[in-house]
Order: C-alpha cells, then structure tokens, then sequence
C-alpha cells in the first residue's frame, strides 16, 4: 500500500472533528484516513465519498499496529486527560506506531501553556505535551526521513468552563472560586473551531509542498491574537450572562473541594482537581499570556474574539 494519504487521530473528538470537516474542503475524502475509537462515530458521508474510517484506541496499543498504514502525514491529537505518565506514554507508542507503518510527518496537536514555546511549564496539564515535543524533536535528530510540527493549539474559548470552576452560563453564580485573584496577565482565547481550520490549512501546506513548508521540526503557537486578562475574561462571562460576577481567590486545597470542581469533569475527579489547579499557576506566570499572528495568517481572516465566542454561546 503507497503511504501518500493523511491520517488523523482520534478524529472523533472536537478538535479533530473540526480539522477533518475543514480539511475535506481542501483534499478528496479518498486521501484522508480518519481513526477514531468507534468508526461509527465517522459520518457515513465521507465513508461514502471514499474517506477510510478506521478504528484505533490510545488505551489498546494493539489498535495502533495498522491504523496507520497507507499514510504519510499524520495528526495526531492529544490523549484526552490530564494526567501525566501514561499520557505520555500512550502518545509515544501511537508515534512508534506510525512511523512502523511509514508515516514521515507528524503534526502534533498540543496545547498553549508554556509561554512563547518555551520547554518548561508550571502547568501539570503541559507536562505530558512537552514530553510527547521532546520525543518527536529526538525522532527527527536521529532520522533525517522523519520530521514534525508541534503544534501549541490556543485554549478554547469554549472550555473557559474549566478554567472558572465551572461557571455556566445558563445558571450563572455571583462569584468565580479559583486559585488566583484575576490580577495579572491572562489567555489569548481561540475558538476551537477555527484551531481545527487553522490546522486543516497546515496540513494542506505541508501535503502542497514539503519543499516549501515552513514548520518542519518546529514547535508553533496558534494563540488568538488578543490577551484577555482573567479579569477581562469574567467581565465578558458576566455580560454573556446578564449577572455581576466577581472572582474570588481561594486556596488550592479548597478549590480542589469544590463540589462543582469534583463533580464537573474528570479534571476534578479525585486527586485530579488538585493537579488540574496547577494550571492556574500557568496562567499567572503568563504562559497563556502570548497573542500569536499565526492563527489568523493561516485562516487568512482575523479570528474571533472571545466575547463573540461566548455570546453566542449565552444564546444556544
């Protein structure tokens, strides 16, 4: 089988969703491999347009042994959880699976702490994405057929839930509990939908011309291009929900107690709220704080802006 297709895995999230819906508008569907847990999750529509849907799973390595096959470039997208180690891991193993079946370039989706791409984060969330850009980045040392993009994808406007203690608009509280005073510098907030075109258009460039891409064997930022300060950021929440918000500092080991906190995600779950805290850390060490031109450079338009994001969010 010629690996000259495009991969993406899982591609049944909202990230990889949004890249594949934005990318059959560039490519035919007969070029894009989409791996997702469940096949069936995959529309029948590109199925039947010719796109091959096949099923692989990040917690089943003997998935990944042929979910790559025929494929040159692959997206590949972060184990959805914020633990550590066996993230990791399973990244690692999904990588060695790839190369195993051929792939030649990985874009890797991570995420925006860390500064201006800096190596090193406060954020317990980051640990596992700057493990997973270091081990691509000692792949392609030693092999010089194999390169990568990594890929720092902005935090979403739409999970600003996470990073308020679950504030919800639709019944919204008079106060939002977290581990910082808002003060400070804040988050270049990017609408995820618009993350996945931005990176459907950098797969297109890198399937154009590898000749001519300019993100071989680098680490990119694909912030918004404006810094909300946290402050900022719950003034638009409270606008979007038509009641004065304040922050409220609180220590860790509160905010890690929080029944909306535990209870909200798997972020919260057991020990999981106290290490999910540390992000805040992140955040007031201004690692978030970094508007890149980027984003809007590939979409070839401004990106939206928070506020918008959330106001259309109050109204669905």
């Amino acid at each position: 089988m010629a690996n000259d297709k495009i991969a993406i895995f899982p591609a049944a999230g909202g990230l990889g969703g949004s890249t594949y819906n934005h990318l059959l508008n560039i490519v035919k569907p007969e070029e894009v491999i989409l791996i997702a847990r469940y096949a069936s999750k995959i529309p029948q529509k590109f199925r039947d347009a010719g796109l091959v849907a096949r099923e692989a799973d990040y917690d089943k390595p003997e998935t990944l042994a042929h979910a790559f096959d025929g494929a040159s470039c692959l997206n590949l997208i972060s184990y959805a959880s914020i633990e550590h180690e066996h993230r990791s891991k399973v990244h690692k193993d999904a990588i060695d699976a790839a190369r195993r079946s051929g792939v030649k370039h990985i874009i890797y989706s991570s995420l925006a702490f860390g500064g201006d791409c800096e190596p090193q984060s406060a954020a317990h969330v980051m640990q596992a994405h700057l493990d997973t850009e270091k081990y691509l980045a000692s792949i392609a040392a030693e092999d010089k057929t194999f390169t990568y993009t990594a890929v720092r994808q902005g935090l979403y406007s739409e999970s600003f839930p996470i990073y308020t203690a679950f504030f919800d608009l639709k019944n919204p509280s008079d106060e939002i509990t977290v581990p910082y005073d808002g003060s400070g510098p804040g988050i270049a907030w990017a609408k995820r939908d618009e993350l996945g075109e931005a990176t459907a258009r950098l797969i297109s460039q890198y399937r154009s011309s590898l000749a001519t891409f300019e993100y071989v064997n680098k680490t990119i930022l694909l912030s918004g291009p404006r810094v909300w300060s946290y402050q900022e950021s719950v003034d638009v929440l409270s606008k979007a929900a038509g009641k004065k918000v304040t922050v409220k500092p609180i220590t860790v080991e509160k905010f890690a107690s929080l029944p909306q906190v535990t209870g909200g995600s798997d972020y919260g779950a057991g020990e999981s709220a106290k290490f999910w805290a540390s992000a805040f850390e992140g955040v007031k060490n201004g690692e978030t704080a970094v508007a890149s031109p980027l984003l809007a450079k590939l979409l070839g338009r401004e990106p939206e802006p928070f506020e918008k994001t959330v106001q259309e969010m109050a109204k669905a």
